[in-house]
């Protein structure tokens, strides 16, 4: 079975695969959002390289979510239960004793974000403090990688790419809350986990911002490839919202593996890495919405859309650009696929999903080990 990707050989990546085992394996690693879409791939590379996982997150919400096709309560300890519930997140944190925790968890949609705003706040905000506590609790070297996302940027909606020290901001709800939760961080990075006093906490708390993530098994409202995977599975017209916005499209193995990244860097040299990175393509590889649904129907061998031109629908930002040279430099980080490429890989999933819905485990599988062999 081809999974399509384009494994590169300069040795860019040399070693990788090897470097995560050494890192993760029989590591303990607790994965909050580990039943979400990033989580359910987070969890799969982890369980491949040997980890120890423990997960906390909300319960799947339908039958095909990933973490049902992956097998996810197979792979992890799950705890179902909310990012607000403090003394079930304190917890579950302090007996499982973690030396690494992923924090994927969130209120994760723009459009949703306008239906329920506070609950957007609190899940994504006091949320992330609430982990921050367990943490502050958690008396053993801890390695803490905390997610984000690239709108907690104030969007100018310009060419210039956005950079880790740039204002913050966010004119939705949803980018509003994950700005606000940078602040917790910050906050707390500063107060209870200084880089300063690092002898005597051992935490290193780390921030990893990501542009929109594209792959298999995202089955959420309102977003583009889920949304373009239900249509041409249903043989039904796409309908584009906005079809001349940029987005900085990477498949979600790209920034998982920089997470993984951080953290295996962060373990070597805690003090310097505990601070915030960007995760995305390179900045001339970008395509607009339009692109997007173009290359996918060719992927697919059919389909048709048809453009959206509703005036009332709630703000999106138009633009909006990373800039990854921190993680290049830093973390030896850069992206391997071409955005065609991930759409391509994505929307390879979604066919076989509705060709053979069993075959999808042994897929993702594949497709993460082809993108870390010989990497």
């Amino acid at each position: 079975m081809s999974c399509g990707i384009r494994v590169k050989q300069n040795g860019k990546y040399g070693k990788m695969l090897e470097l995560l085992k050494n890192t993760y394996k029989g590591k303990r690693i607790f994965v909050t959002g580990h039943t979400g879409f990033k989580g359910s791939w987070l969890i799969k590379i982890l369980s491949m390289l040997g980890a120890e996982i423990r997960g906390y997150a909300l319960q799947p919400q339908i039958p095909d979510d990933l973490y049902y096709l992956i097998d996810g309560d197979s792979i992890c300890t799950s705890v179902i239960a909310d990012l607000r519930n403090r003394h079930k997140l304190i917890q579950s944190v302090l007996d499982f004793q973690p030396d690494f925790i992923f924090h994927l968890a969130a209120q994760p949609l723009v459009r949703l974000s306008y239906e329920i705003p506070s609950e957007t706040f609190e899940v994504n905000a006091i949320g992330t403090a609430n982990l921050l506590d367990a943490v502050r609790l958690l008396e053993k070297k801890c390695q803490v990688i905390l997610i984000t996302t690239d709108k907690v940027y104030h969007n100018n909606e310009w060419e210039y790419p956005y950079r880790e020290n740039d204002r913050l901001g966010g004119y939705d709800p949803y980018s509003a809350s994950k700005a606000c939760a940078e602040l917790v961080i910050d906050s707390y990075r500063n107060s209870f986990f200084n880089i300063k006093d690092y002898a005597k906490h051992q935490k290193s708390i780390a921030v990893a911002r990501a542009g929109n993530v594209i792959g298999g098994g995202d089955w959420a409202k309102d977003r583009l490839l889920p949304d373009i995977a239900r249509t041409l599975g249903n043989a039904e017209t796409i309908i584009v919202r906005n079809p001349k916005s940029i987005r900085p499209w990477q498949h979600v193995l790209e920034p998982l593996v920089g997470y993984l990244k951080l953290g295996e860097m962060s373990l070597n040299d805690p003090k310097k890495y505990s601070q915030a990175y960007n995760f995305g393509p390179e900045t001339q590889d970008t395509l607009t919405v339009g692109q997007i649904v173009e290359i996918a129907i060719s992927k697919w061998g059919k389909g048709s859309s048809s453009n959206l031109n509703f005036s009332d629908q709630p703000h999106e930002a138009g633009l909006l650009k990373l800039d990854i040279s921190k993680a290049n430099f830093d973390l030896k980080w850069t992206p391997r696929l071409s955005a065609e490429e991930a759409v391509n890989l994505t929307i390879e999933w979604y066919l076989l999903f509705y060709q053979n819905k069993s075959a999808t485990k042994q897929l993702t599988e594949q497709q993460i080990l082809n993108f870390l062999h010989n990497a």
